[in-house]
């Protein structure tokens, strides 16, 4: 994934829209990578984008994004080769590489999130940037659960984080939820 702090100007970005069985997800993306998968109802406190970005389906990262997730509903992909260009701090980029180390199909707490990242101690705070997250699913925080194993919040609604995860369970045929 690329980490590099991003300061493309937002009239570099693109961005597309696609239908999903959990809703129409927006894609932004800059020409280095996909900068944000976004909920219809995304709080834009959240992921700050502009709000005016240009249209464009052909965007080649665009595109891509748009193909991997397709297959991913369908079944057909457990991981994502598109490249990313996430905007956040420091941690919260370290916290977003940690979520790509979540296997497909499982789920980890924010305390064992936390420790693989070299302390346990900061699991509010891996909570906290994990809420931050702009590419949801490609970024799997869906994979991230309560301590004990409860659905915890998720940008796209406690039903979507549901959805994702029974899907992958269903997909890589183990028990989840």
């Amino acid at each position: 994934m690329t980490t590099k702090p991003s300061a493309t100007p937002s009239d570099e970005l693109r961005a597309a829209t696609m239908g999903s069985p959990v809703g129409e997800l927006r894609i932004i993306a800059s020409n280095d990578g996909v900068r944000a998968v976004l909920w219809p109802d995304d709080d834009p406190e959240r992921v700050p984008v502009p709000s005016l970005v240009a249209g464009d389906e052909s965007h080649n990262v665009l595109a891509q994004a748009r193909q991997e997730l397709e297959e991913y509903f369908a079944g057909e992909r457990q991981q994502f080769d598109v490249p990313l260009d996430p905007a956040g701090t420091a941690f919260q980029r370290e916290a977003w590489i940690a979520l790509r180390g979540i296997p497909y199909g499982e789920t980890v707490s924010y305390g064992e999130q936390a420790e693989r990242m070299g302390d346990k101690n900061k699991a509010r705070a891996v909570g906290a940037a994990n809420g931050r997250n702009p590419i949801s699913i490609i970024v799997p925080c869906h994979r991230v659960v309560g301590s004990n194993g409860s659905l915890t919040g998720f940008a796209g609604g406690l039903e979507t984080k549901r959805w994702l995860l029974a899907h992958e369970q269903q997909v890589a045929g183990h028990t989840l939820l």
